[in-house]
């Protein structure tokens, strides 16, 4: 296959292109979903093919295919070259790349027990004993539980001489269970909602979560609560758990700083950006506590890898540092707006998708406190676990997010469970609120599979580093 992209990038070198790149991706999936003890769904897909970008008269052309042979390789990028120059003929500005080593390499994710090799059995009775414990009880009305894995190659090779191969596994899963007493019904999740938590790991990440020692407790919180009192509308101290904190990360501060989005040049499916290029280096994004970092060299992280699909090595980059905002999320096209070269964030979800930038693990660094210390040092507040719902504007800025239950603190310990959490907030004033982060002991990078982007719909694959953290004067609750 890299002989045949070779052949590709030489041929268009003899056209004389600006730049132009080959990206075959084949990637397999395996997904087992299982309710209330039956087998719901499982699948097996293979996805493979090549898209090619080209550069030429200073426009972009794309162009991809499923037939991999030399032949239709070459016709798929002679369709790409005229593509581009089309586009050429109504540019406003021609495409600028930032510099980039081209490099020739081999990445692997690490990995001890390849999961599409565990036996079937082994994985649906392992999601079927949880639908068991968690339906031992009869206000469960519905017990859910899943498992996903990917392996993912990719070959990379441009016409600045890159050639990168590149193979990546990805395990997670989680379960949940739902209880109704014919009124209201209630979910509660584990290790966190929608579909659970996920790694670049194999087998033994599903192993390290332990799914048949926390269905006890996720059954009878469950059924708690059902007899919760409704969270108060007020104006609080709130401590957020690392699940929730993952998401509020991801919403307020990796989509705002996506330099594409900030530039308007992808904006259709969820806005821009309140992050504008005037604000760098100048915004008091948090308080000085505040430390968030794009990181794709992180062991294990969902958005690690590396090398992006431009063929950018994986990199470390602040985007706030001491609670001010210093950097972006960029690509080779973005990156010289701003007189930088690229950070490494151009991914698509497949072989026939164009790179965008997108989140890698985007990590609030850890602070000093230890969790109990923490709510002990809290005279009254609420503890939010695990989401269940959110809302934040086009510009990120202002947001509500919704958890699937909370606990009153009160002189420094948890009292009574709340049902129906929110809180809401404009994000640098939240941020600039946060007064404590708890340590490494209890940060946890947490993989996130379903991040939306683009037109059509791409979906990536992110993670967020986390520990649970204490901001003030929070409103929570629904104002009447």
């Amino acid at each position: 296959m890299k002989e045949k992209l070779k052949e590709c990038i030489n041929w268009l070198r003899g056209k004389g292109v600006d730049y132009a790149d080959c990206r075959y991706i084949r990637r397999e999936k395996e997904a087992l979903q299982v309710s209330d003890g039956h087998v719901d769904g499982m699948s097996h897909n293979l996805d493979v093919g090549v898209g090619i970008r080209v550069v030429a008269n200073g426009a972009w052309g794309f162009a991809a295919t499923a037939n991999l042979t030399t032949a239709e390789l070459k016709k798929t990028a002679n369709l790409a070259l005229k593509i581009a120059r089309a586009s050429a003929m109504t540019k406003q500005e021609p495409v600028v790349l930032a510099e980039q080593e081209p490099f020739v390499d081999h990445y692997k994710t690490k990995f001890k027990r390849d999961p599409f090799e565990v036996p079937a059995e082994d994985k649906i009775g392992l999601l079927v004993n949880v639908c068991d414990i968690l339906r031992k009880s009869k206000k469960i009305k519905t017990a859910e539980s899943s498992m996903e894995f990917y392996r993912i190659n990719k070959l990379f090779v441009s016409t600045d001489g890159a050639e990168i191969e590149q193979e990546i596994m990805e395990s997670g899963g989680g379960y949940a269970a739902i209880s109704f007493d014919g009124k209201e019904a209630h979910r509660r999740s584990y290790p966190n909602s929608f579909g659970g938590d996920f790694a670049t790991s194999g087998y033994e990440y599903i192993e390290g979560m332990n799914f048949l020692d926390h269905a006890e407790r996720v059954r009878e919180e469950a059924v708690a609560l059902l007899k919760a009192a409704p969270c108060p509308d007020t104006t609080t101290t709130v401590i957020i758990n690392g699940p929730q904190m993952a998401l509020q990360v991801h919403e307020s501060c990796g989509h705002p700083t996506e330099l594409d989005r900030v530039l308007g040049t992808e904006i259709s499916l969820a806005g821009g950006s309140f992050m504008t290029i005037e604000k760098l280096n100048k915004l008091k994004y948090g308080s000085k506590i505040v430390n968030i970092v794009a990181d794709a060299t992180v062991p294990g992280g969902l958005g690690s890898f590396g090398y992006d699909d431009e063929g950018v090595k994986a990199q470390r980059n602040w985007l706030v540092r001491r609670g001010k905002f210093v950097g972006y999320l960029t690509s080779r096209e973005t990156a010289p707006v701003i007189d930088q070269r690229s950070s490494g964030a151009m991914r698509a979800d497949g072989w026939n998708r164009l790179p965008l930038i997108r989140m890698t693990n985007i990590n609030l660094e850890p602070g000093s406190w230890e969790l109990d210390e923490l709510i002990a040092d809290t005279r009254s507040g609420i503890f939010f676990d695990i989401n269940k719902s959110w809302s934040i504007d086009d510009k990120r800025l202002n947001f509500q997010f919704g958890g699937e239950c909370a606990w009153e603190i009160k002189n420094g310990k948890l009292g009574r469970m709340y049902k129906n959490p929110t809180y809401t907030g404009i994000t640098p004033e939240f941020w600039n609120s946060c007064d404590a982060i708890c340590n490494k002991k209890h940060w946890h990078v947490w993989g996130i599979p379903n991040c939306g982007k683009g037109e059509p719909m791409q979906t990536a694959h992110v993670a967020h580093g986390v520990a649970p953290a204490r901001f003030r004067n929070v409103k929570v609750g629904v104002s009447k």
